[in-house]
């Protein structure tokens, strides 16, 4: 979610803020909204939504370790006098092939399993200084690969000869770069069956020149067209700015802060007899020098990313490039198809029943389903909104309210559960302990610097005291006579994973952006603090065994706040726009329905004229 700005009834302005996963997720922290005394105005509420990436994790470190690593390499190849792997002549190449970007993102591959249930092995690394990388960025692959039928996640070092054959196909995600004080831990046999068998193979990041060197040079680029001990992550001793990737006709943005970005490895295309032709799926420009280069190729069963997109994510961002990538690898025959989907966002008690109804008349016209998120208790310990008395409204204590949403029920809507109040006890979490405004399951505070940081879950967390949370909150809809909900959305996005656990057994699915902590696949204890956020193009099965529909283009705020920018009806339809590039895709957003109504007109006119047709959440 994204931060939201509302001016409330009773002259108060209350700003309503998604907190979501800050692209630098940098030393645990998330940039937040203003944060001012009791009786200004806020910035609370609604997880952030725009970005997702790593907590607490070293990735400026990460970088520079990885270009000083594949520096050595390339100055290794120049103190060779003799190059052993190209013994045989080799035809005439260029550092960049003329092959033609594939608008389609090539057809897609002949070797690719049909199977009704198509199964994915990822594999990710786990050794070296930064070896807690391999297993955030391999929940994230999983959770994609989740949306297409099983997956198996595993060390790469685990995998034996063999293994690759009773899967659809194989990722590996290379985030330690090998070479060095770091041995190289994949196995050969990983390697030989890569390269000598025809499942599709999509391999992201470090090591590709590993597999090269193990089959033989020659042999790998008489196969594939490209020698990847001569592709490297600079280009003329700079890592350069690689702003931007075009795919299937869509431009998606590339935005890594100062000193983070360990590069995009650029394929050393090779031309001339004897060479397979290589099809650049997707093209990245370094606006630093204006060159371009396969940002992801491929030949033969191997689909190479020169990176792993994971981080520094936003709406409309190369991530896509790879989401969609996954059909090619694991359901080639999928046919195009683009669906939006829409929810009302934080309706409580203390809603207007006048702004419900006006939102639903105006959906209900446009024959367009939607979601509606409630929260079936409000409360305000601290008076915080209400002159400094404490107050607390149930459902059934605003029937005004139940008919309004009687009235949406049955004019398209869904009814999502929103939590149980929406908030912790009555201290600040991080705000004021209002309902909307702060996390429920998870702690949070704001530091100096005015950013959110995430403390981890709450004292009394557990799979029990989610659990009452949520019969708390079932009880309060079957009060007010309204029917049990069948989707949730967690507050804030935010909850442990024993939370998560929770609401997808209660509920057939979850709608919303999602934490994921480390030792969830290594099957040790989570990690409260080291955890990558996500958000999804099309509904997953994730590593918490959940169904999770998407939500991915965010929602409208109006204002600008602390480093984010305005976000209004015109980004949102951009970010649609973008992700049309996803075969088979979602444009996911919320609304918050104390807003006027025409920026949601202008947002759902706009996502329908790029030809997506909405759905209901239920129907995913």
């Amino acid at each position: 979610m994204r931060p939201l700005i509302s001016s409330r009834r009773r002259g108060t302005s209350r700003i309503s803020i998604v907190l979501l996963l800050v692209a630098a997720l940098l030393s645990g922290t998330f940039l937040a909204a203003d944060a001012q005394a009791a009786g200004g105005s806020r910035r609370p509420g609604e997880q952030r939504g725009t970005t997702s990436g790593l907590n607490r994790v070293n990735l400026k470190g990460w970088a520079q370790a990885q270009l000083k690593a594949d520096t050595a390499r390339h100055a290794r190849r120049y103190r060779k006098t003799t190059r052993t792997a190209h013994a045989t002549a080799a035809p005439a190449r260029t550092a960049s092939a003329k092959s033609a970007l594939a608008r389609q993102a090539a057809a897609p591959l002949a070797t690719a399993d049909a199977a009704a249930d198509p199964s994915a092995l990822v594999l990710y690394d786990t050794t070296g200084p930064y070896g807690q990388l391999g297993e955030l960025y391999a929940m994230a692959t999983a959770n994609l690969a989740g949306h297409f039928g099983t997956v198996t996640a595993k060390p790469v070092q685990q995998y034996t000869a063999g293994m690759i054959d009773s899967y659809s196909a194989v990722i590996y995600i290379g985030s330690t770069y090998y070479g060095g004080d770091v041995p190289d831990a994949i196995p050969a046999a990983f390697y030989q069956d890569a390269f000598a068998g025809t499942k599709p193979v999509i391999w992201m990041g470090a090591n590709i020149w590993g597999m090269a060197g193990s089959v033989g040079v020659t042999r790998f680029t008489q196969q594939y067209g490209w020698d990847p001990t001569t592709s490297y992550y600079q280009d003329g001793g700079s890592v350069g700015d690689v702003t931007q990737v075009t795919y299937r006709g869509q431009t998606l943005t590339r935005t890594i802060p100062a000193g983070q970005d360990g590069g995009v490895l650029r394929p050393d295309i090779l031309t001339g007899p004897g060479y397979p032709a290589v099809t650049r799926l997707a093209e990245g420009l370094d606006s630093s020098s204006g060159h371009t280069f396969g940002w992801a190729v491929r030949s033969a069963n191997l689909t190479y990313i020169g990176e792993i997109p994971f981080v520094y994510v936003s709406e409309s961002d190369r991530v896509i490039a790879f989401e969609d990538l996954l059909f090619d690898a694991l359901a080639p025959a999928t046919a195009e198809r683009h669906r939006a989907m829409v929810r009302l966002e934080d309706i409580s008690p203390d809603s207007d029943p006048t702004e419900l109804r006006t939102m639903a008349d105006y959906l209900f016209a446009e024959h367009i389903p939607y979601g509606i998120n409630v929260i079936p208790v409000y409360t305000d310990p601290n008076g915080t909104y209400n002159n400094g008395v404490p107050q607390t409204v149930t459902l059934a204590q605003r029937p005004q309210v139940v008919s309004a949403l009687t009235y949406m029920l049955a004019r398209g809507a869904v009814l999502m559960d929103h939590g149980y109040t929406h908030q912790y006890k009555n201290i600040a979490n991080p705000y004021n302990g209002v309902t909307g405004d702060d996390f429920e399951f998870y702690r949070a505070h704001i530091d100096a610097a005015n950013n959110v940081v995430y403390d981890g879950p709450v004292a009394e967390d557990s799979a029990l005291w989610a659990q009452s949370r949520v019969t708390s909150a079932l009880l309060q809809f079957t009060a007010a006579g309204l029917p049990k909900p069948t989707l949730w959305t967690t507050p804030h996005y935010a909850g442990s994973a024993a939370d998560y656990k929770v609401f997808g057994a209660d509920f057939s699915a979850r709608l919303e952006r999602s934490l994921y902590f480390a030792g969830t696949l290594s099957g040790s204890s989570a990690d409260p603090n080291r955890f990558i956020g996500q958000f999804f193009p099309y509904e997953v099965k994730d590593v918490y065994g959940t169904k999770v529909l998407p939500e991915n283009i965010g929602n409208y705020e109006p204002e600008a706040y602390n480093n984010h920018p305005a976000r209004l009806p015109a980004d949102l339809i951009a970010s649609a726009k973008a992700n049309l590039a996803v075969r088979d895709g979602v444009a996911s957003f919320f609304y918050h329905p104390y807003y006027p109504l025409q920026p949601l007109k202008d947002t759902v006119d706009g996502i329908k004229a790029l030809g997506y047709t909405f759905v209901s959440p239920a129907a995913l």
